[in-house]
This record gives structure tokens, sequence and C-alpha cells, in this order.
């Protein structure tokens, strides 16, 4: 990139910056460690190249940067820009000189995490850069490490500013569907399309100080789908009110008329089998009892859904279900979603896979009739099941709604879309 530019050390940039060294390239161009001829001080220069769409970009950190002046940037741990030039048909953005990125720090420090007293110090100073952002109505919207500065590494507690401002914007600038940043690093509202504003940064500095403590990213994927799906698999399924209100949503779900009777009928349904299952004979449930259930009530007929109706995919036969299913382990083909299989299955015919034992099956069952992981034991399992809303293990998230306090919560959003198959509705 330096010799595309024309850059090399000794070169002049401007009038009075003779460069150094090279610290640094990327897709906008490069910095170079220079010596300011006037006052003899050492810069880090922003050597942005002259094609269109990077030129704008330019324009607009220095817009951010012009902004940012007002705050002191030794007390608001944001890095201090000494001005901009011209050289040649490239923008240059001068710098105060810092020592390396926190990215290369948690290299040579310990590549598998920083300890919780070195943590503090970074991230009450990360905490404060963003309060004065945000306090400003600017979105940095690109925190990640490598856009993290350390001051000197040798000093304690280590002083760390925030740098890069290229894709910041104007809170009351941004537009739905708007999407700027590090994938790794980017909030789930982002990625849906759903309304932004400045807690997308939280999200990132979340994200940011879990990988300083661990030395690995959080959420990895090459694609929007890929870190969605490790956000709901980790977390939860984001109540309707927010996928409703995502431009992107129907590019990751399936939508499904909310039906208020259905999650009752599956728990009534579910607790007639445990009674079957009972490990105590003589409190297993009997064939009279079984017909006077709760299960028949006439009221239930009514309300209840068939499960083969509400799938989103129609049912499949006998022959063409057995041909698709993993005979060890009983699961939907890799393209049904865990919502839609499970919506599907007939518990006459579909029986625990044949390495789980009838009591560890049933107690296991979740509300939504999927089965955890096989390294769960009932216990544990039970213990983190909430029968209305939690799911289970990690990959059955996707159909599970978070709580998100007085929201309104519901499968009306179901499963996430495999981009490899796009009529399917699972993870695979």
């Amino acid at each position: 990139m330096a010799k595309e530019l024309g850059i090399r050390k000794g070169s002049r940039l401007g009038s009075c910056h003779v460069v150094e060294d090279i610290l640094g390239e990327g897709s906008f161009g490069i910095v170079a460690k220079c010596r300011n001829s006037e006052t003899n001080k050492i810069e880090a220069v922003k050597v942005n190249k002259s094609e269109e769409g990077v030129l704008e970009v330019a324009m607009d950190e220095i817009a951010i940067l012009k902004r940012l002046r007002r705050l002191n940037p030794d007390t608001c741990n944001i890095v201090q820009c000494n001005g901009f030039f011209f050289h040649k048909e490239n923008i240059c953005i001068s710098f105060e000189l810092l020592d390396l990125s926190l990215q290369d720090y948690l290299q040579e420090k310990n590549p598998r995490g920083l300890t919780t007293r070195e943590l503090r110090p970074i991230l009450h100073q990360l905490a404060t850069a963003l309060s004065h952002l945000h306090s400003s109505g600017i979105i940095h919207a690109d925190l990640k490490p490598p856009n993290v500065m350390v001051v000197n590494r040798h000093e304690q507690p280590l002083k760390v500013k925030l740098i890069d401002f290229g894709v910041a914007r104007l809170a009351s600038a941004v537009d739905q569907g708007d999407w700027m940043g590090t994938l790794h690093y980017s909030a789930p509202e982002m990625l849906l399309g759903v309304p932004f504003n400045e807690s997308v940064d939280m999200w990132a500095l979340g994200l940011l100080m879990v990988e300083l403590a661990t030395g690995c990213q959080l959420y990895p994927g090459k694609t929007e789908y890929d870190v969605l799906r490790f956000i709901f698999e980790t977390q939860g399924q984001p109540c309707d009110d927010i996928l409703d209100r995502g431009c992107y949503t129907p590019e990751f779900f399936f939508s499904q008329e909310f039906d208020p009777g259905y999650e009752e009928d599956q728990k009534i349904f579910i607790s007639l089998i445990k009674s079957m299952l009972s490990l105590d004979a003589g409190r297993r449930i009997t064939a009279q009892e079984v017909l006077k259930h709760r299960f028949f009530a006439p009221s239930l007929h009514q309300n209840s859904t068939d499960f083969n109706a509400r799938s989103p995919v129609p049912p499949l036969s006998a022959a063409s279900w057995e041909e698709r299913v993993d005979n060890n382990h009983q699961n939907p083909a890799s393209w049904q979603s865990a919502a839609s299989w499970e919506e599907r299955v007939d518990f006459n015919h579909q029986n625990p896979a044949p390495w789980q034992s009838a009591a560890s099956w049933e107690d296991r069952v979740d509300i939504k009739h999927q089965s955890p992981s096989p390294w769960q034991s009932a216990a544990s399992w039970e213990e983190r099941m909430d029968i209305n809303h939690q799911s289970p293990a990690s990959w059955e998230s996707a159909a599970t709604p978070l709580d998100h306090g007085s929201c309104e919560v519901g499968p009306s959003w179901i499963g996430l879309v495999c981009p490899e198959y796009p009529t399917a509705a699972g993870l695979d």
C-alpha cells in the first residue's frame, strides 16, 4: 500500500511531515510515523487513499474530529487530533503518536487473557470515552481491540485511548438499515435492521472486554447469519416487538401467527407424557386416568392447534421422514428448524434415540418437545429449564424468546433461516 501511494522512509508529506517509518496499513491507506519539521514533534499521520468512497469517509472522520476538539483528549481518553492537510490528492490526518493497539498488547502480554486487575482501568477509561462521545451525540460504531491504543505499555495502570472515527456517526443522522463497523462486534439490532442508537457501542464494549479477558472473540462468524446464530444460541431470541421492527428480520426468520392457546396445550401434553414415564410404577398414571386427563377436555379441543397445521412446511410422510432422519440421534435434517420439526413430531411413533433411556429422555423433554445435548444431566437440565420461556442447550435457542421485562413475547418469529437453504428455518 505504501508503494502504491509512493510513500517510503524519508518521504515528505505536505509541507512539514517527514516519514520515519510505516506503522500500519489498511483498506483506507497507511499510518506513518512522521516528524513535524516545524514543531520537531513525532506524530502519527493517517494517509487516506484518493479513491472515491475512501475520500468521503475521510471527510466524515474530519467532521467528527472537529466536534471532539472541545473535549480534553487526556481526561476523555480520546486520541488527540492535530489537524489535517493534503499530500497531492490524499487527505492526511495528523494524530498524537501512541504506543500500540490493545490487540497487539494482548498478544504480547498474555494471549490467553488479562487479569481483572488489568481489565478494570481499561474498562473504566473506555466507558469514560464512550460517555463523552455519547453526550456529544456521536456513535463510534467500530469499537474493537485494534481501535483502542495503549499510550505506554510500560506504565501501570495502563492508559488507553479510543481511536479511528472513520465510521463514526451522529446519532441523529443514522437511518434504519444502516450498517457500519466490524461484523464480529456488531449489535444484533444493527444486523436485524432495527433502529439503533449509541447502545451499539456498549454491545461492542462488552464483546471487547470478553476478548481481553479470554483471548477469544465471543461471537465470531463470516456472515451476519453466523454471528446472529451465535448470539441467539447463547442468549436466546429477542422478543417479537424487537424482531417486528427489523427490516432484515425476514431474511433470518420465518413468521408465524401467534396462538395463545398453543403453549398451554403443549404444557398439558408434556405433563401427561411425564406422568406416563414416572420412574415409580406406583405413581405412574393409569389408562383410566389418562382418559380423564384435562388434555382431553372439550375446551382444549376447541382451542388446540394441530401440530402439523402449525408447521411452515407440509409434514413429511413416514417414508420421507425416515429417509431424512439420523438414525443414531433421531434429529431432523439440517434444513429443518427446531421449531418446525418439534411441531410435527408424532409422539405415537417418535421415540427417544436408542442411547437414551426413557427416564433420561422424559426428564430432558422441554416444553417445545426438544431434548438437550446428551452431555446434560436430567438434574442440570431441569435446573436450567423455565417451562414457559427458557430454551435448553444452545442449539435450541433460535426458537426461544428472551425475557425482556414487560415486552410481549411469542412464537410469531421462529428459527433462523439457513442461508444455504433459503426455505429452511433450522440451525444446522
